[in-house]
């Protein structure tokens, strides 16, 4: 599993012209968490995701978004799979199928606002438009 971590002051993301999901977060800063669920994930790679998005300290003051109550946009994002080694056109063979990357995201979700962070998301499966204001800018890689 991978994610793209970017410290924000403003996500959303848009299907079909609908907003279906925004932080607004000016003064803490949010995360906005791009996460790629891949086929040979280990079964309890989605807790350690969980953890690293919830406890990394990488809003202003060295704070973690638990620390702070910072919001966080996950979105789903199965390109960060993608094998660029050979060629020119990304493979795909590493991540895993709709059917399985799903219940993972939604493992993810559940998680986070279990800890009692105010969680968005994408739509799964969808064609999605995601704006952000990187603050920072401040952009780490998580992989689990």
């Amino acid at each position: 599993m991978k994610a793209v971590l970017t410290r924000v002051t403003d996500a959303q993301v848009t299907v079909d012209g609908e907003i279906v999901g925004a932080i607004h977060a000016p003064e803490t800063c949010g995360i906005l968490a791009l996460i790629g669920v891949e086929r040979d994930d280990a079964d309890d790679a989605w807790e350690t995701m969980v953890r690293k998005i919830a406890g990394l300290r990488i809003l202003p003051g060295e704070k973690s978004p638990t620390d702070c109550d910072a919001p966080v946009l996950v979105v789903s994002q199965f390109t960060l799979a993608g094998r660029t080694a050979k060629g020119r056109r990304p493979s795909w063979s590493d991540a895993a199928p709709g059917d399985i990357a799903e219940p993972v995201i939604e493992r993810i979700v559940a998680g986070l606002r279990e800890l009692g962070l105010h969680v968005e998301t994408g739509r799964f499966g969808a064609m999605m438009e995601v704006t952000s204001t990187n603050s920072g800018p401040f952009t780490v890689l998580v992989d689990c």
